[in-house]
């Protein structure tokens, strides 16, 4: 509080949300310069700048790779081609914006060809692990009303399983086009990235009827960068730095219930299971 105050962003109450956990910090004027007061203030500490008015959504749009799930599916997959560095490093350039997404995916499937379809299970059921605090996040939400709507660059094959099992309404990726037991290559057109991120949650938006300001959007990619800055609420998860820098909210530290507190909700009001 003294720091907000320092800052001319005259503070006013504060409290816990979860005590040593997730505090709310409440002042009146210049958000810019109290979220440059706050950050790195603390060590280990995320911090979410917001109107206190907005701050609970009604949707959710989010990435899945390395922000629903723990891993790329793509480089996993590709260590059952045994070529994961290969392919791990152009997924690492696209991720930072230095490559384009669609062809870095073309080019990353096309090595793909010939792989035994059986390894795509293989690979969802010995690689693919759900990142820490997406169930409640996920199942919080929903139950107080909200949309959740999965989306991502990469395959069907994965974030449908993956939305079903977090509790999402729905997921929407590409599609890796499959004959005679192996991957062609290819994935069927067009490809599912920034543009249809940033699409899907306009469309989600005029769906529901809600204002601009009650949508949250999460990624850590640069395929999510248009979303995350078009969302009322736009968070950097544990992101590329290309994402972390434009975001309006990082999560650096904490896992994807900072999300929930993020909306002042305190820990026994999450669906855990």
């Amino acid at each position: 509080m003294d720091r907000l105050r320092d800052a001319g962003c005259a503070p006013g109450a504060s409290g816990w949300i979860d005590e040593g956990d997730a505090a709310d910090l409440i002042f009146g004027m210049a958000p810019d310069a109290a979220r440059r007061a706050l950050e790195g203030a603390f060590a280990q500490t995320d911090v979410v700048v917001q109107s206190s008015l907005t701050r609970t959504k009604t949707l959710l749009v989010a990435d899945m790779d390395s922000t629903m799930i723990t891993v790329e599916c793509i480089d996993e997959l590709a260590d059952y081609a045994g070529i994961k560095p290969q392919i791990a490093e152009i997924t690492e350039r696209a991720m930072r914006g230095e490559l384009d997404f669609e062809a870095a995916l073309d080019a990353r499937v096309a090595l793909l060809k010939g792989l035994a379809e059986s390894d795509i299970e293989r690979c969802l059921a010995e690689r693919v692990t759900i990142m820490p605090g997406a169930k409640p996040l996920v199942r919080t939400m929903r139950a107080r009303g909200a949309l959740a709507v999965l989306v991502s660059g990469g395959f069907t094959r994965f974030a449908e399983p993956v939305a079903k099992a977090i509790g999402f309404d729905r997921a929407i990726a590409n599609v890796l086009e499959v004959a005679g037991g192996v991957l062609t290559g290819t994935v069927t057109k067009p490809v599912v990235g920034s543009a249809t991120k940033l699409t899907t949650l306009n469309a989600a938006i005029a769906e529901r009827g809600i204002a601009v300001a009650e949508s949250l959007a999460v990624g850590d990619g640069a395929n999510d960068l248009a979303m995350i800055e078009a969302a009322g609420l736009g968070v950097a998860y544990h992101a590329k730095p290309i994402v972390a820098a434009a975001a309006a909210a990082r999560v650096d530290h904490g896992d994807l219930t900072a999300l929930l507190y993020a909306q002042g909700i305190a820990r026994r009001n999450w669906i855990v299971d």
